[in-house]
């Protein structure tokens, strides 16, 4: 075994380096970071020569001469000081390592001026080596970049082709955008501009200059605080009848970093579980503001990565706010800051106005219909659960039947909505005053009973004199037998006339002219399906074979029924299985394709 030698200063910077700077993006990320941290509201990145070219301009507050040296050494940064400021860390960066992994690597070039100089410096750095020169500049800092990896042939090899490389620095830019809209970024590749943000403060704004206008309009605001634990919670979701085919529109930020977090990723799969297709994905983009003591950021050098001292109260706070958005109540600012906050996250058009406490941490304005946002019943009105499209012909409701339920009040439809009627006896057509509305009549049902059978604590049951036997199997046998409680909380109840039969005593009153058997049938299927989520499946289940179903024709009364009730469901966008409810065919579209558009 060779003696212990003691590792040159370029040679351990470039070991760093392979943590630090794994490819080209690793190096803008160090370098925009740096840039927000210095306070800068412009931001400019270039890339060239196949991604290992990459110049960084911004009108940050610059390094100060006598530490222009001492930045590109290990470990040396301006953002902490002692042990104590990890637990307390409000910077980007913050272990030092990115500039001096990044000149064992490349070549660079840095100018650099503060505000309290009428000069500047150049710095040269090759091979860890450093030299300082003056030179005329402007406010900020610039870096440029050569030869990224040039005396690591072996790194270059596993760079992918430009065009990946340039997609992984691309995102990069988009997610630090979406973060801090008050800063205005810019992209160019080989001088053609890639992304541009005007930097207006205005997340909104920020998302059309990145994305485009549908899907900024696809969108609902998430906003919610925890005045005991320091949190809040802000940014926008989409409608569950917006989806992406991947996870990759997740922005997931904490305190302005943006993490890969499996528990915040798991609260946002939660709750659009029962709301989109198993295969589709919201866009998220949503920032978790905490103090810095919990949580922590130093877990690896990337720093992608956080631990919670309590994900659990994580889970539950993101679960809510997101929750609440999809629903449609909002917990609106405190006088204090309902015009001035302070997050990257503005609400458009806020006004000051009275507000009122109606729960712990939710505030009202003073003239809010409180029991519109909790659902609080203002006028007790009697609703048959039995089904009504048995017939061609609408069943008027018995109000003394025993399955009689209290609602809420009534809802109309919508003002400037009008239905025109039903196509293929399966969807119902509404004009709009946006456009043509597309409506399918059993999911827009099915949402509506999902969502009454939910909230019922006690469901209707129809007790059955005459039953079908049902042959089972005995493992059938034994999964009826191990959720018994839980079938019965939803209105079934069955009786096991032998080792291998079972009848139904009662069913919920929804499903008293269906068969048993099909009954049964989609029962057991969900019970030998996933475990952990039975009850919800049997609700599912519920609400499926109750609504009224495609190919049935409705009268007038009928389709206004169901819509005024699907209007008044807190997540109208899906069925429980994910299947979008509506379309919107807007007017323009259908003009433009008549060319009536002028």
């Amino acid at each position: 075994m060779k003696r212990i030698v003691q590792l040159s200063k370029n040679v351990i910077n470039q070991i760093a380096a392979g943590e630090v700077i794994e490819r080209p993006y690793s190096v803008v990320k160090e370098l925009v970071e740096n840039s927000i941290d210095a306070g800068a509201t412009r931001v400019s990145v270039e890339i060239s020569n196949e991604c290992r070219n990459i110049r960084v301009a911004d009108n940050g507050s610059g390094i100060h001469p006598d530490d222009i040296i001492l930045a590109f050494s290990k470990h040396a940064t301006s953002k902490i000081e002692t042990g104590e400021d990890l637990y307390s860390i409000k910077t980007m960066g913050f272990r030092g390592e990115a500039l001096a992994s990044i000149i064992s690597i490349s070549k660079l070039t840095c100018i650099t001026r503060t505000k309290d100089f009428d000069y500047g410096f150049k710095v040269e750095c090759e091979n860890s080596e450093v030299k300082k020169s003056q030179t005329g500049c402007a406010i900020g800092t610039i870096m440029e970049i050569k030869d990224l990896f040039y005396n690591l042939p072996a790194r270059m090899k596993f760079l992918k082709s430009e065009k990946t490389e340039l997609a992984y620095i691309n995102e990069l830019m988009q997610s630090l955008a979406l973060a801090h809209p008050e800063i205005a970024l810019e992209l160019k590749n080989n001088n053609k501009i890639i992304l541009k943000t005007t930097g207006q403060s205005n997340n909104i704004q920020t998302v059309k200059e990145i994305f485009s206008e549908e899907v900024a309009k696809n969108l609902k605001e998430v906003f919610k605080t925890d005045k005991i634990s320091g949190f809040k919670i802000s940014g926008y979701v989409s409608t569950p009848d917006y989806t992406r085919a991947t996870k990759k529109d997740y922005y997931m930020y904490v305190n302005f970093r943006n993490v890969k977090c499996p528990v915040f990723q798991k609260a946002i799969d939660t709750v659009y579980k029962n709301l989109i297709g198993n295969t589709r994905y919201p866009f998220i983009i949503l920032n978790l503001e905490m103090p810095p003591e919990s949580v922590d950021v130093n877990v690896h050098p990337t720093k992608k990565e956080v631990r919670y001292q309590n994900p659990n109260q994580i889970f539950n706070f993101i679960y809510s706010a997101i929750d609440m958005a999809l629903s449609g109540i909002k917990e609106n600012r405190t006088i204090e800051n309902s015009v001035e906050i302070q997050n990257n996250f503005p609400v458009e058009n806020q006004e000051k106005k009275e507000l009122k406490q109606v729960s712990e941490d939710i505030y009202v304005e003073e003239n809010t219909n409180i029991a519109k946002i909790f659902e609080i019943p203002k006028q007790a009105e009697i609703i048959d659960f039995k089904p009504k499209f048995e017939q061609q012909n609408f069943v008027p409701q018995n109000n003394n039947q025993s399955f009689q339920k209290k609602l809420i009040e009534q809802p109309v439809l919508e003002k400037e909505e009008l239905i025109i009627g039903q196509y293929r006896k399966t969807y119902i057509l509404i004009e709009k005053e946006e456009g043509l509305e597309i409506v399918d009549q059993h999911i827009a049902d099915e949402r509506y009973i999902y969502e009454k059978l939910k909230k019922s604590k006690n469901i209707d049951c129809q007790l059955l004199f005459i039953s079908d036997v049902i042959e089972i199997s005995p493992t059938d046998r034994e999964l009826l037998e191990q959720h018994k409680e839980k079938l019965t909380k939803f209105g079934y109840e069955i009786d096991f006339v032998s080792e291998n039969e079972v009848i139904f005593r009662k069913v919920p009153q929804l499903l008293s002219k269906i068969s048993p058997k099909e009954i049964l049938s989609d029962i057991l299927e969900n019970l030998s399906g996933d475990i952990d989520n039975i009850e919800e499946q049997i609700l599912i289940t519920t609400s499926c074979k109750a609504a009224i179903k495609a190919n049935t024709y409705l009268n007038s009364y009928q389709m206004e029924e169901i819509i005024k009730n699907w209007r008044k469901c807190e997540k109208p966008y899906t069925c429980p299985h994910g299947r979008p409810i509506s379309k919107i065919i807007e007017h323009k579209d259908i003009a433009k394709f008549f060319q009536r558009n002028k």
